[in-house]
């Protein structure tokens, strides 16, 4: 098997050495349609507690595929503790948030409603598939959670004090996110920051930290992947 370019696939059942499992309708269509695979050939398969194992497609019709799992490849290991707390944006940058902050390892992603959120909806649905595509190209063993959205000052009544809360605030003179935080989460706010309002409420929660990304103002999309870069250095 050559791992570089055995198709890796995330499935939620339990995994084991001779047990099958079904794929979903669209990932069945993916390796029969777009891959052009066929029953036999070598897939990788993890569900995010049991490690990584090596899989063959036992049966593969149209959008029904079934896969027999082989000898485990990857034994699961522990993973950061870091979130992305981060105001969604128009569709395609919202999407490069989530694909890249997968890649850089978060555990959960909340989209959090601000002042000058510019997203009307959030369909958490198709965030959860870009975020499970991202986890299967990047190898990863996990899939991150993907919260519903909330309003920022609802987020910070509920929040766990023990998590610290690190805000990437505009000029905000501070120093960049610290780094060897076992719980922690990055909050990025929309394009045009967070509302002097905004900016009050966090800083009279002790639990948030105001952190700077660097002499430029970056877009928002852009400071969230510079800032889980820098909580996880």
């Amino acid at each position: 098997m050559d791992l570089h370019t055995t198709p890796r696939l995330y499935v939620p059942d339990p995994l084991a050495a001779g047990e099958r499992v079904q794929l979903a309708p669209g990932q069945a269509h993916h390796l029969g349609g777009v891959l052009r695979l066929a029953a036999g050939e070598a897939v990788r398969l993890f569900n995010g507690r049991d490690g990584e194992f090596a899989g063959r497609v036992a049966a593969l019709k149209r959008e029904k595929a079934e896969v027999e799992v082989g000898a485990a490849l990857r034994p699961q290991t522990p993973e950061p503790d870091h979130w992305l707390v981060f105001a969604p944006l128009k569709r395609d940058a919202t999407d490069l948030v989530v694909e890249k902050a997968t890649e850089l390892g978060v555990a959960r992603l909340v989209p959090v409603l601000t002042e000058r959120t510019q997203a009307a909806r959030v369909n958490t649905a198709r965030l959860a598939t870009i975020a499970r595509g991202a986890a299967e190209q990047c190898e990863r063993l996990t899939l991150p959670d993907v919260a519903e959205p909330v309003r920022l000052a609802a987020l910070l009544a509920a929040w766990s004090p023990g998590r610290r809360l690190v805000a990437a605030l505009e000029r905000a003179g501070a120093p960049p996110p610290p780094r060897g935080l076992a719980a922690c989460a990055l909050l990025v706010g929309p394009e045009g920051g967070f509302s002097p309002a905004e900016v009050d409420l966090l800083r009279r929660h002790t639990f948030v930290e105001a952190a700077g990304l660097g002499p430029r103002i970056l877009r928002a999309e852009t400071a969230a992947i510079v800032g889980l870069a820098l909580l996880g250095a």
